[in-house]
């Protein structure tokens, strides 16, 4: 059925983190009704329980698949010349310390790093000693995203628009509302008791997703660390347009924000948090990893062991402050698919029941172009290619990480929980 893009009604939830923001821009900008657009979330956007809530994230390209490659090359011309997202491309360039000649596939874009005169050459503030027995990949096109602001603009776009928002209590998804026969999804009900009524609902909630709607285990959500240290203004102004740099065996940093803050991350499974719970749609409770924001317990960091391998990889990276003070420590949440592809689709339960998840931790580069797919899911017009690779799929292992080991489960992590709160 063709949808009348002034009159159908769109509720989003998880609208203010990344592909629920996008798609809510989208919207707009395929030309629907502002005021007929709800964007529900428990934050305000940028929804501080949002993975995009961040710092910075990575730009780059990955070869991993046509349909990715298509994506990434999308997302990267509207970060360079799209006004809305255009701010927030810092386009140092990347520099991949763990890739291999295989990863040279954008002529133009990539060079591969032989030596460590040719490493020097494109990271100069780094010394021979430092990248000793060092080769990779450095991609002009690579750099990094200033993630919350993005957002941000996104949100404050939306406002300017008309767009509706319900946060808190009124943001809170507690369940689908359905036609009598329970075929259809006609809206939304949160945990303050509001209605919203809706044509169409797109479910956008992040690593939230599969303890909200029973997702069949297809996704399986997951923490990674980070840590902030504080530069002084000489050491931010020297490190100031420096690439990321990315070592598949210890982890990556950024070079530092306009306050001097800089990110690390290390690199490893993740993280899973399993519970028992019972998310909509499913017969009985089962297994789920629940993330826990940062957002409602403030006091949680990270576990012991992340505070050594977070160590490694800045003694490894950044040996120049191996010894500086940690001021911020936390967890990002992401879910998982078990082949990396999004869940772009409509529930095969419920008709008119959108999903948008899966992020598989490389979702928020394509913030600028990932709801006009959505949209264009939601009209009946999405890609041969894209159905398929974003398709209904369960009975894959979501729980397999994206690195060789498996994800260790925080039950077993001590050091992290400073918040007896559930």
């Amino acid at each position: 059925m063709t949808l009348s893009r002034d009159s159908t009604k769109v509720v989003i939830v998880g609208g203010g983190g990344t592909m629920g923001s996008s798609t809510a821009l989208h919207l707009i900008r395929s030309g629907y009704t502002p005021s007929n657009i709800t964007v529900l979330d428990v934050y305000p956007i940028p929804s501080a329980q949002s993975a995009g809530y961040d710092l910075n994230k990575i730009m780059s390209i990955r070869l991993r698949n046509k349909a990715d490659l298509q994506l990434s090359l999308e997302a990267l011309d509207m970060w360079k010349n799209d006004p809305l997202f255009k701010p927030y491309f810092h386009n140092v360039g990347m520099a991949d310390c763990s890739s291999s000649k295989e990863g040279v596939g954008l002529d133009k874009a990539n060079t591969w790093l032989e030596s460590e005169d040719e490493i020097l050459a494109k990271i100069p503030w780094f010394t021979k000693d430092h990248v000793k027995g060092w080769k990779g990949l450095f991609t002009t096109d690579g750099g990094w995203l200033a993630a919350a602001k993005a957002i941000n603009a996104i949100g404050s776009f939306l406002r300017s628009q008309g767009v509706q928002f319900g946060f808190g209590g009124a943001g809170t998804f507690k369940q689908p509302l359905l036609t009598a026969d329970g075929s259809t999804c006609i809206g939304v009900e949160t945990v303050d008791g509001t209605k919203y009524h809706a044509d169409k609902v797109v479910l956008a909630a992040g690593a939230w997703t599969p303890a909200l709607i029973d997702l069949e285990d297809q996704c399986v959500s997951k923490a990674w660390v980070l840590a902030h240290i504080q530069l002084t203004p000489e050491e931010a102004a020297r490190y100031k347009n420096i690439p990321v740099v990315y070592d598949g065996d210890y982890g990556f940093f950024f070079e530092p924000n306009e306050d001097g803050i800089l990110k690390v991350c290390d690199e490893f499974p993740g993280f899973t948090r399993f519970k028992k719970h019972q998310p909509f749609g499913a017969t009985h409770p089962k297994l789920i990893s629940v993330p826990r924001s940062h957002a409602s317990h403030p006091t949680d960091t990270y576990p012991d062991a992340s505070e050594v391998t977070i160590r490694k990889a800045m003694a490894r990276i950044l040996p120049e402050f191996r010894d500086r003070k940690i001021i911020d420590r936390a967890m990002c949440w992401c879910t998982d698919t078990a082949d990396a592809n999004l869940l772009i689709c409509e529930h095969p339960r419920w008709k008119n029941l959108i999903l948008a998840t899966g992020d598989s931790g490389h979702t928020f580069k394509l913030l600028p172009n990932i709801g006009k797919h959505v949209v264009e899911l939601l009209e009946g017009t999405l890609s041969q290619q894209l159905t398929e690779a974003w398709r209904w799929r369960p009975g894959g292992d979501a729980l397999k990480s994206r690195r060789a080991a498996p994800a260790k489960d925080l039950a077993d992590m001590p050091g992290w929980k400073h918040d007896a709160r559930l």
